[in-house]
């Protein structure tokens, strides 16, 4: 061992042993060692840098930003109503629903977004069963992680991997494009199917004592909640207009509910979309009006009678299932608002704000009769309705009222509504161009990141804040090592010391230990910073053996995935931990068997589909 190998291989261990530790920070460590590795004479500072000129830096940041327009716009969430819808309370099907669906979406954006999307739609549906959400959000984790699996985009430590494998073929002047989008496909719809068969039986290993009540979070308020505690059922109807009615083609300043029939026109739905009325505002036959009635009954049996109006059904869930139109907030008025003294009448809070305020709180008790004219007091709590616009208005506006809740509803609030179809094309255009190779997978996502920003499924703030920049300077800070590992003979002597160590096992135990080291290392460190270390010895043994690179690949980007064995082995199973009530032991006990049933898996069929011999040159990779 020389000198110079000696310092590098010390970083190398003071970075592991940070990363493990988790201090400081695992991008920082990685800044850190991208400044002392020049240092040490071994490579040059450009070299040290030569990360962020890498495409596939820039193939990561783009597939954030397509994965972010995916939410804002709804698709994911979609996905999540329509597992629920068809699952039920079949606590099986909806195992396998769930994990299809989160490894279906987890193999084009991220698999932490993916599971941040799921874990509120899994809490859900366990509220709404009673199945105790333990059996389901280890699940939940293993097929998120099992969709790096499924594409060469699906996860990070498949595109190092990926690049170290062209680096590997342009250093021994062999032709060699890396892998193609759905090379890993083979390798993880087996894993996959077997996995969900895994944990049809293991997720009864897990504890089933949290209740799915208790990991709703905060007690913050509901829609459907405040509906019961104003007592607004009997004010809020939804009427239809029919073909008949006077009302078609009047506008709504024409009709003048207020003055003729004690009510307020909160909302109008028409062809699946919700209006916020003006005066100039035309009504159709076939519009759904939200109105809400604060005269007697009688006034509202009335009013249908004499526009010839359909009464529909309204319950506390249809605010729930309109939340992405019709939101509320309960705001209190403070010692200074100009509504003190006043009515909502008098002060034209209606014609001021574009919203209605459709509840009234005074201490505990609910004002509920002829609300618009009671006179305002401090401390009074108003119950508002209309649109989020308006809505976000009124909070940046503290001279009439202070926000004090909003319900829980808003945190789902999609920000790019109505757009899923633009942003599902621009995904499907992405995928196609990745698949057919006419331009190179990272020209293919930034063509895609352009279409969802002139689409509005994103907006340049946005795709700036949603991508991961840790991940990436982790990425960037920690490739130097494999220039400095190579420059100083480290990564042969990794592979004369695990060829000496593997001999007499066959290539298969070559590629088993592989994928032992390569999944053990992972659970102290990052998988990505795992395949940055690991994929350069697995081709430099493939260079000693005489094989192709191709399955020693693979088997380095499989076994990256396979982070099931502790809380800490990837950031996905620490965002379970505590929705599914799970130990640190929960993990151990699920995951090391289907560890070792991916292993098996991994070693049967990547030699294989991925000729460790082929018979001419090297192995064409899987095609699409």
């Amino acid at each position: 061992m020389t000198f110079e190998l000696g310092m590098v291989l010390a970083l190398l261990a003071s970075a592991i042993i940070m990363f493990a530790i988790d201090k400081p920070r695992m991008d920082i460590v990685a800044l850190l060692m991208l400044t002392l590795l020049p240092l040490t004479g071994v490579i040059t500072m450009n070299d040290a840098l030569r990360g962020f000129a890498d495409a596939n830096i820039v193939l990561i940041a783009a597939l954030f930003v397509i994965g972010d327009g995916l939410v804002r716009t709804g698709v994911a969430r979609s996905l999540g109503d329509w597992l629920s819808a068809r699952a039920g309370s079949n606590e099986t099907k909806l195992l396998v629903l769930l994990m299809l669906v989160v490894c279906g979406l987890g193999s084009t954006m991220s698999s932490t977004a993916v599971t941040a999307i799921f874990i509120p739609v899994v809490l859900r549906i366990c509220q709404s069963t009673g199945t105790p959400p333990s059996r389901l959000m280890m699940p939940l984790s293993c097929a998120a992680l099992i969709s790096g699996m499924m594409t060469l985009v699906a996860t990070a430590p498949n595109l190092v991997v990926n690049s170290e494998l062209i680096r590997f073929a342009e250093l021994h002047s062999t032709d060699s494009t890396g892998f193609r989008f759905f090379s890993f496909a083979p390798f993880g719809v087996p894993i996959l199917i077997c996995a969900i068969a895994y944990m049809y039986f293991a997720r009864h290993w897990l504890p089933a004592g949290n209740s799915p009540a208790s990991m709703t979070g905060s007690q913050r308020p509901t829609l459907a909640g405040w509906v019961e505690q104003y007592q607004l059922a009997a004010r809020e109807q939804r009427v239809r207009i029919t073909a008949a009615s006077p009302l078609v083609g009047k506008t709504v300043e024409e009709v003048g509910l207020r003055n003729s029939a004690s009510a307020s026109l909160v909302a109008i739905e028409r062809e699946r979309s919700v209006l916020q009325p003006t005066s100039k505002t035309m009504l159709q036959a076939g519009d759904i009006l939200l109105v809400d009635f604060y005269g007697p009954p009688t006034d509202s049996d009335a009013l249908r009678e004499k526009y010839v109006l359909d009464a529909l059904p309204l319950t506390g869930i249809y605010f729930t299932d309109r939340a992405q139109e019709i939101g509320m907030i309960e705001v209190i008025i403070p010692a200074d608002s100009e509504l003190v003294g006043q009515s909502l009448l008098s002060s034209e809070f209606r014609s001021r704000t574009g919203l209605t305020a459709i509840g009234l709180r005074r201490g505990k008790s609910a004002v509920t009769e002829d609300l618009r004219n009671e006179t305002l007091k401090i401390g009074d709590t108003l119950l508002i309705i209309g649109t989020w616009k308006a809505i976000r208005h009124l909070k940046s506006d503290g001279n009439l009222v202070i926000p004090l809740q909003l319900p829980t509803e808003y945190d789902d609030l999609l920000p790019a509504h109505g757009k899923a179809p633009q942003a599902v094309a621009c995904l499907l255009l992405v995928i196609g161009l990745m698949v057919s190779g006419i331009v190179p997978n990272v020209q293919a996502a930034l063509i895609g990141c352009l279409l969802m920003g002139l689409f509005r499924c994103i907006t340049i703030e946005t795709a700036y804040r949603c991508i991961d920049w840790k991940t990436l300077v982790l990425i960037v800070g920690m490739l130097p090592f494999s220039i400095a590992l190579q420059n100083t003979g480290g990564v042969e002597l990794a592979a004369d010391g695990l060829m000496v160590v593997t001999d007499g096992l066959g290539p298969r135990g070559v590629l088993a230990l592989l994928f032992l080291i390569t999944a053990v290392l992972g659970m102290f460190i990052s998988n990505t910073a795992t395949a940055v270390l690991m994929a350069p010895v697995a081709l430099a043994m493939a260079a000693d053996m005489q094989a192709s690179p191709y399955p020693f690949a693979m088997i380095v980007a499989l076994a990256a995935s396979t982070a099931f064995m502790t809380p800490v082995s990837s950031p996905v199973n620490t965002l379970v931990v505590t929705p599914g009530n799970y130990s640190f032991g929960d993990f151990v006990k699920v995951g090391v068997p289907l560890s070792i049933i991916v292993l098996v898996i991994s070693v049967a069929m990547v030699p294989w589909l991925l000729p460790l011999y082929p018979t001419a040159g090297l192995p064409i990779p899987i095609s699409p």
